[in-house]
């Protein structure tokens, strides 16, 4: 006996102290052969105002409810199913180690939304094809009309790969079925990056004021990224053993782990490094053991300042 697909029932239920919130309703099998009805609340009308954008919501949870019809080759998921399901499982903030950091679930949120989505989101995923998928990414452009950079034009593929393998890790493809494995685009640089000579560096910093300065020193002698850079507190510097503890990163004001495993290690500090930053600790008004090294004046020292954190990137953006 096949099982059933459950489209569910959206309804607004209303709260007496609270604003109303969107609950799903579907009926689920109990082992004792009964079938019970369940009940889960998508959100309230101040994130979903209307009907169409909470049944958007619900997606992810209507696929999950569905996994063993999904497993049935007849059984049609569109890439938007996909996207959400994926979402919903491996992008959530509560999966702890096993989960992504704060930019990366952010910067793949974007690019599913505004690159995958609004191209594949209604075609069943048994219908990309490999050579639509490479057609498609000649095609792409910026926000201002040029052509898109190769290396985000990778990102997307790769992003689309790991959508894919995530439909073959619930059986809703058969193994080998990932149509973008064989997809062909290249990740070569437009162009050759400029490095800074010494003089040209020193010249840099004669013109940044004190906080600008220290951070670009420290940048430019420990190579970390600008999230990493931004969560430091002045307990990871150790003055003793001239190293650098990188412990977590930052982005958008959302705290989380660093992006790799290796980015934890110790970054060697040279003592002239350590003199710059010993005398900025000893200036700034933010100097305890939990204070951030660029502690933001406007938020009186509670948030890291953010100067460099830019927002997500727009369709066509080479941000990452």
């Amino acid at each position: 006996m096949r099982t059933r697909y459950q489209r569910g029932y959206l309804r607004l239920g209303h709260r007496k102290t609270r604003p109303a919130c969107w609950e799903f309703l579907w009926w689920d099998n109990v082992p004792e052969g009964r079938r019970v009805r369940r009940k889960a609340i998508i959100g309230t009308v101040l994130q979903y105002p209307n009907v169409e954008d909470a049944w958007q919501a619900s997606d992810g949870l209507r696929v999950s409810i569905n996994e063993a019809r999904n497993r049935q080759p007849e059984q049609v998921i569109t890439v938007a199913d996909l996207i959400d399901h994926y979402t919903k499982t491996e992008l959530a903030i509560d999966l702890g180690d096993e989960g992504k950091s704060p930019a990366t679930r952010i910067i793949y949120k974007a690019f599913l939304g505004r690159w995958v989505r609004h191209a594949w989101g209604s075609l069943n995923i048994r219908g990309v094809r490999t050579t639509a998928v490479e057609h498609w990414l000649r095609q792409l452009v910026r926000a201002d009309g040029n052509p898109m950079a190769p290396s985000t034009k990778a990102k997307i593929r790769n992003l689309m790969s790991t959508l894919f393998n995530h439909a073959i890790r619930y059986e809703w493809l058969e193994q080998g079925r990932n149509p973008i494995l064989f997809v062909r685009q290249s990740a070569k640089r437009k162009g050759i990056p400029e490095c800074l000579e010494p003089e040209e560096l020193r010249a840099l910093l004669s013109q940044l004021d004190r906080r600008f300065r220290v951070k670009v020193l420290l940048d430019a002698a420990s190579g970390l990224r600008r999230s990493e850079l931004l969560a430091l507190k002045w307990s990871d510097v150790d003055f003793d053993e001239l190293q650098i503890n990188v412990c977590r990163s930052i982005y958008l004001n959302v705290v989380g782990k660093c992006k790799t495993e290796a980015s934890r290690k110790p970054v060697p500090m040279d003592p002239m490094l350590a003199s710059e930053l010993w005398s900025w600790k000893q200036d700034s008004p933010y100097r305890q053991s939990d204070d951030w090294l660029f502690a933001s004046p406007r938020t009186r020292g509670r948030c890291s300042h953010v100067s460099f954190a830019r927002q997500p990137c727009e369709p066509g953006s080479e941000s990452t």
